[in-house]
């Protein structure tokens, strides 16, 4: 789209261009997790991956973010992306030639397995994200993430691609940009070298199909509320069995579709 003025995002320079852009890292480390993200608005990112660990990770290099702007594929003078639903209906869906240009763009260089690289359309009626789907990325070289909008994308080119469809929850958003940085996040903290303590993941909710124990820290007294007594015993076996309590109290409490779950693995085992 030539003559187009770049869109300010921070250090950055975006303008339409459909070749990926990488964003942040001044160089990559050799083999790290890549992200490529197919978006009506690359400038969208890196938005809260930027920030934090997430953040200093992309820029040391440790993962790769990059962006294909759907609009230069579009179609005319006005670089249409989308078109009237076949069947009559509300709203407009993007359509399978333009879609299909960009993922190919976005597949150059990446291995044709998708077990290696999985490529997923987030959609609301896709299987819903979990910590099981994130280690599984995690352990992929990379990931294309492909970002609708309006009604969804034409159906043909999910099938010719074969595309896995993903949702982060039941609900509904204008489009997949704050999901696909969801799930991103979710993903990147598993990667080596992102958190400063590894073993720290083992613990977290959903780590282990339960959902994690409370957390305490000073002071030791706060509004006449005081740290249970077991955690500032130093008896670690004691503690460690306060923390697994805990955390079955709470998946059976607040989550027995996972509680369900759990016990019934717990059975075969």
């Amino acid at each position: 789209m030539t003559g187009a003025k770049p869109k300010s995002h921070g250090r950055l320079s975006i303008s339409a261009s459909p070749r990926p852009r990488d964003l942040m890292a001044p160089q990559r480390v050799k083999g790290a997790w890549a992200a490529r993200i197919v978006t009506l608005f690359p400038e969208a990112f890196p938005g809260t991956l930027g920030l934090s660990l997430t953040g200093k990770a992309l820029a040391e290099g440790l993962w790769a973010l990059q962006t294909i702007d759907l609009r230069p594929f579009g179609i005319g003078r006005h670089r249409n992306v989308d078109d009237t639903p076949a069947g009559g209906g509300a709203g407009m869906v993007l359509r399978a030639d333009v879609v299909a240009k960009a993922l190919d763009e976005a597949a150059i260089g990446t291995p044709p397995d998708r077990a290696l690289w999985p490529v997923v359309y987030l959609s609301p009626r896709g299987k819903p994200f979990d910590q099981a789907t994130a280690r599984g990325w995690a352990g992929a070289e990379g990931i294309t993430l492909l970002c609708g909008r309006f009604e969804g994308v034409d159906q043909r080119v999910l099938d010719h691609y074969a595309v896995e469809e993903v949702s982060l929850g039941d609900f509904v958003m204008t489009g997949g940009e704050i999901a696909a940085q969801a799930m991103i996040d979710a993903v990147v903290r598993l990667l080596p070298g992102v958190l400063g303590n590894a073993s720290s993941t083992e613990e977290e909710s959903h780590s282990h199909g339960l959902l994690e124990h409370p957390q305490y820290t000073r002071p030791a007294v706060w509004e006449g509320r005081e740290i249970p007594a077991v955690l500032t015993s130093g008896n670690h076996a004691e503690v460690e069995r306060w923390r697994r309590s805990e955390a079955e109290r709470l998946t059976r409490e607040r989550r027995p579709d996972l509680w369900a779950v759990h016990l019934r693995q717990r059975y075969e085992n």
